[in-house]
């Protein structure tokens, strides 16, 4: 599978065409950014912690029942996937309070809900990515209802999937961010990546941070991190 033309550059990765229409290839970067893109760097190694961690847990998830855009990993950085339009909502969910539930609503970092919380917002970097509920997304025409109830369900059984398997790595899985893609059948399926740009985990025993969030707020031992959960999934 060889690249053709460049057909989009994002914050973490650039995506290619290929010679089949129905396939893209990604390619991961070390570029790291926060804060809509107002804080930026590099963090060495990231893109093919990213890319290997995701592509394993892509093939984990189509274990257990659900599709993903995973077609193949060429190499440590660049992975053939399944060419799908974007949803425009982004799914978030939490197991424990962190980050900006923390912030926008006044509690401390690490309460443990009794079940999921469930969010969307509305993937537009323009607006910030605002919080918006279903009634908002039906009304901004931006999935349809079937599509919604498909996408929460899926991101509910993603959660279930990887809470147990990072359990046994060690690791709190404490929230996360997925994005789902329409395949031109119209079929939905779990696209963009799960890694520790796109998930907040915390080591079981400590709660020592061991992702993205040890860039945006400048905790140092970034690379490290990044590379400690590489070893966790991997065992390494």
């Amino acid at each position: 599978m060889e690249k053709t033309n460049q057909l989009y550059e994002g914050k973490a990765k650039k995506v290619f065409a290929t010679e089949d229409p129905s396939l893209v290839i990604v390619s991961y970067k070390d570029d790291a950014t926060a804060f809509d893109g107002a804080k930026k760097g590099e963090i060495r190694g990231k893109g093919a912690v990213n890319n290997r961690m995701s592509n394993f847990l892509m093939r984990k998830l189509e274990a257990a029942g659900i599709p993903t855009h995973f077609a193949e990993e060429l190499n440590d950085r660049e992975t053939v996937v399944k060419k799908v339009e974007i949803v425009p909502l982004e799914v978030i969910i939490r197991n424990v309070s962190a980050g900006h539930f923390a912030s926008r609503y006044g509690v401390e970092e690490g309460i443990v809900f009794d079940e999921p919380v469930f969010e969307f917002s509305y993937k537009n970097d323009d607006l910030h990515d605002p919080l918006l509920n279903t009634s908002h997304a039906l009304a901004l025409k931006l999935a349809t209802r079937e599509e919604i109830d498909t996408i929460r369900n899926m991101a509910l059984k993603v959660n279930e999937v990887l809470k147990a398997f990072f359990a046994g790595c060690g690791v709190r899985l404490i929230d996360f961010k997925l994005e789902f893609g329409r395949l031109p059948d119209g079929s939905i399926v779990l696209a963009d990546e799960i890694s520790p740009d796109t998930c907040r985990f915390w080591d079981a025993q400590t709660n020592e941070k061991l992702d993205k969030d040890r860039f945006r707020r400048d905790l140092g031992g970034v690379e490290e991190a990044y590379q400690e959960m590489m070893r966790r999934v991997f065992g390494e």
